[in-house]
């Protein structure tokens, strides 16, 4: 059927159905087909999907190809059918302002002036339907060639290097429609350099040279390549010496595995660094490797090592009491960690925070020894499963963002440095816009106003000191935390590399928007271009150097991942960049201008809420009391530190800025479930050390006999005890003071005890650590003594008196010759005879025993 006759095909089934309609429905609205790209209504019917599916090149080079090539696909996502649909390529002006490299991408359709023609696509799409296409257009002026194939009609007229905006447009008429914009794809296009002019294009006559870049010193440049992924580990369960580890679930056993995440990552930092001999031999690796730091988060070391020992997860991750199954990701362990064992000792390694600890919610806790597990301990860690000397005396804050409360925290943890985004902080010592608070005493700004000013900030400035200078003393300018500024424009379009883009805290509001929308194409484009921008810009008002900070929980795969190192390696050669390493970064002077903290409104809303601050502080609090009761016996296992460390794990992991860059409440209900999960697993070490309540009346012996009692401990680890006793008027306990247990075991006890009353008596019985702090469940002995006190001793001493009385009188009677009164009335010659007899009898009994035998 020809065109022609399609069209009248369809003008008979369109007024078909518009008779239908208006019989069957009262009353219809038309539906108008209007652009629905990032500038449309929320409530605009949507009737194409254009996604972006390859660029090439992805970057113009003097050496790459003249001619751009896109594609992409056309998807039907509406109910009703799409005619004469038609693609055309636009571009913006060159990009002169850091903030255009987002802006731009939201600019209407009429601010990308330069044209070509719409090319066709299909004559029809039905609902649900998807059609491929592809576009050549070439990229400086004059590039038209219709004679090639395919034929080369439009050209993006490019005259000098830069990063330039484009913009797909796609066009088409809905069925009930007239042709209108439908939708759109926007993305960046870094050019380094204009490529040669091809012999048989139009202009070729009048130059065929390639342009470019214009001379300009080159820019330090420096990237930061983050391993961490979110906490994984069930929470409340001490450590134990062969204990399996169990995690919430086995998705990290696939991000291990090959072709997930993080080994997506790790592969194409091996491929950077170690090229394959047949590639192109001007890959400089040692060069990249220079200006790379590896940053890892140690929690995320601790999980994987735990992993190589064989682990289980649970079946339900909701349900943490439920059943548990074995996990599968062991061998995908054991061989992600051998490979980055074998990567980090040639190159900068660095530990990020513990479990990307919210540094702002930690310094509300105040616990020292909380602080030092989340900061400290993750360099040594670090060091130990990975055989490294990491970068020492530097924090990479996960937002991005500090209040000031966590500057005094670092600080006072030996931090001499701070990795920040160039909006964290504002020239002067004091910020004027302020529009709310945060933890502690953080000013919060908005963001829409004051993000201007930080595009200039410079690569490492200096905060004030924080702790009070003594009255005496001269001013020390060299104190105070250095903070390293990285680009925040590049860090958000890194952040919108991959899977799950999250927009960082600190991209300023208006240029806020769901990158979700655009393809992973358009978004690896973006960053590129963002990745090259300084590199092309470097004017004196602007720093000459860029520090690249891609998120900690980065979703890049190893093409994109592989497509960012390129890019450096193109700008390394090209004389436009030049490696620095990061430790050179941070060994540089700070800026002599005051600069002040700047806590934008967005960081305070992806923080960790205040609801979690107390909580956690209150179980680290138990969890020191129970730490300073426990003991350590020379090679037995596990140790104090070891068995409640895991706990405190848990605490900094609630605390974790993982997840939060969403809308959803999942970061929360994790950390609510870990909090309690933590404070039963404490309630039941402190229940586990106890005394055991004796059975029935315990009776003494005398009014001194002691007091048996036995004390019990669950615990895997020695503790030291305090008996408190409650004892009665009528008695006296005395304080056998600080006593030990076994780890898991019974131990009985000796309490002096004296008791004055014979009346049964109640006495309550506790334990506690040397410190006070109760343990176990308190109990009650009821104690009976068999003496009968004061009494008794009285009427013992009468009866003596009466019986030494009565003993002298008869002998005192005897004496003086005179007959007792007691002895009135028996004849003594009969008693003579009575005992004679009694004697003779007693002589033939014995006589009888002695025949019978």
């Amino acid at each position: 059927m020809t065109r022609a006759g399609r069209s009248r095909h369809r003008w008979v089934l369109l007024l078909v159905s518009l008779a239908l309609a208006v019989l069957s429905v009262p009353s219809a609205g038309s539906g108008i087909a209007e652009p629905s790209g990032s500038g449309g209504s929320a409530t605009t019917p949507k009737f194409l999907k254009l996604t972006l599916d390859s660029v090439s090149p992805g970057t113009i080079t003097t050496t790459s190809d003249s001619v751009l090539t896109l594609t992409g696909t056309l998807t039907n996502i509406g109910d009703r059918v799409v005619d004469d649909v038609s693609v055309r390529v636009q571009r913006g002006s060159m990009i002169s302002d850091p903030g255009d490299l987002r802006s731009s991408l939201r600019q209407d359709q009429s601010d990308f002036p330069i044209t070509g023609p719409f090319e066709d696509v299909t004559d029809e799409l039905q609902p649900g339907q998807r059609k491929q296409f592809t576009l050549r257009i070439g990229v400086r002026e004059g590039m038209l060639n219709p004679g090639a194939d395919p034929p080369i009609t439009s050209s993006l007229g490019i005259t000098d290097p830069g990063v330039y905006p484009l913009l797909l447009n796609v066009n088409g008429a809905p069925a009930y429609g007239s042709q209108a914009h439908l939708d759109d794809a926007r993305f960046l296009l870094p050019v380094l350099g204009l490529p040669a002019l091809p012999t048989n294009s139009d202009a070729a006559a009048e130059g065929s040279q390639p342009i470019p870049a214009a001379p300009q010193p080159a820019i330090a440049t420096t990237m930061v390549w983050p391993l961490a992924d979110r906490p994984r580990m069930v929470a409340g369960i001490p450590g134990s010496v062969d204990g399996k580890a169990l995690l919430t679930d086995d998705e990290l056993a696939g991000e291990l595995a090959a072709g997930g995440r993080l080994d997506q990552l790790l592969s194409a930092l091996e491929s950077a660094l170690r090229p394959d001999p047949s590639r192109d031999s001007t890959r400089s690796g040692p060069g990249l490797a220079g200006a790379l730091c590896l940053a890892v988060d140690p929690d995320l070391l601790l999980t994987v090592s735990k992993m190589t020992a064989g682990y289980r997860v649970l079946a339900s991750p909701s349900d943490p009491d439920g059943p548990t199954r074995d996990g599968t990701g062991l061998q995908a362990a054991q061989s992600w960690l051998d490979r980055l064992r074998a990567l980090s000792p040639s190159m900068c390694t660095v530990a990020l925070p513990f479990a990307q600890v919210d540094a702002t919610a930690l310094a509300g806790v105040h616990d020292a020894d909380l602080t030092a597990r989340a900061l400290s301990a993750p360099a040594d860690i670090i060091d130990s499963i990975l055989s490294v000397k990491s970068v020492r005396g530097v924090s990479l804050p996960a937002g991005g963002t500090l209040g000031p409360d966590a500057t005094e925290m670092l600080t006072d943890r030996g931090f001499g440095s701070a990795v920040l985004a160039q909006n964290a902080v504002t020239e002067g010592s004091d910020v004027s816009a302020a529009t709310g608070s945060a933890h502690g005493d953080a000013t919060v700004q908005n963001t829409t106003t004051v993000s201007e000013a930080h595009s200039d900030v410079p690569e490492m400035v200096r905060l004030p000191g924080t702790s009070p200078a003594k009255p005496d003393s001269a001013p020390q300018p060299e104190s105070g935390l250095k903070v390293a500024t990285f680009d925040m424009w590049s860090a958000t379009a890194l952040a919108a590399v991959g899977s799950n883009p999250p927009t960082p805290p600190f991209t300023p509001d208006r240029v806020r928007y769901a990158v979700t929308n655009d393809s992973r194409t358009a978004r690896l484009q973006d960053a590129l271009g963002a990745v090259a921008w300084p590199s092309l810009n470097t004017t004196g008002s602007r720093p000459r150097s860029t520090l690249l900070m891609p998120p900690q929980q980065w979703g890049a795969d190893r093409d994109e991942a592989g497509a960012l190192l390129t890019q450096l390696e193109l700008l390394y050669r090209s004389g436009l960049a030049t490696p620095r390493s990061f430790t050179d970064l941070i060994g540089q002077p700070a800026d002599p201008r005051p600069f002040s903290l700047s806590y934008s409104g967005d960081a305070v809303a992806q923080a960790v809420p205040d609801q979690f601050i107390e909580p956690v502080g209150q179980q680290e609090h138990r969890i020191d009391d129970l730490m300073s009761a426990l003991v350590e016996i020379p090679q037995q296992e596990p140790t104090p530190r070891t068995f409640l460390t895991p706990l405190r794990d848990d605490l900094i992991r609630t605390l974790s800025l993982s997840d939060r860059t969403g809308t959803d409440a999942q970061a929360d209900t994790a950390a609510q479930r870990r909090l309690e999960q933590t404070t039963r697993t404490m309630d039941g070490l402190f229940d586990s050390v106890t005394v055991l309540p004796p059975g029935g009346v315990y009776t003494l012996a005398s009014e001194q006999s002691p007091l048996l009692l036995v004390a019990r401990n669950d615990l895997p680890v020695a503790i030291r005890i305090r008996f408190k006793i409650g004892a009665p008027a009528e008695t006296n306990i005395t304080d056998i003071g600080e006593q030990q247990l076994p780890a898991e075991g019974t131990r009985s006890f000796q309490i002096p005890t004296k008791v004055s009353d014979s009346r049964n008596l109640v006495i309550p019985i506790s334990l506690s650590t040397p410190d006070g702090v109760p343990l176990g469940n308190a109990t009650s002995v009821s104690v009976r003594s068999n003496a009968y006190g004061q009494a008794l001793a009285i009427i013992t001493a009468c009866a003596g008196a009466l019986l030494f009385l009565l003993a002298g009188r008869r002998l005192w009677r005897r004496f003086r010759g005179q007959p007792d009164p007691a002895d009135k009335g028996l004849d003594p010659g009969r008693r003579r005879r009575l005992n004679g007899y009694l004697r003779a009898r007693k002589r033939v009994v014995e006589k009888e025993k002695e025949e019978a035998q």
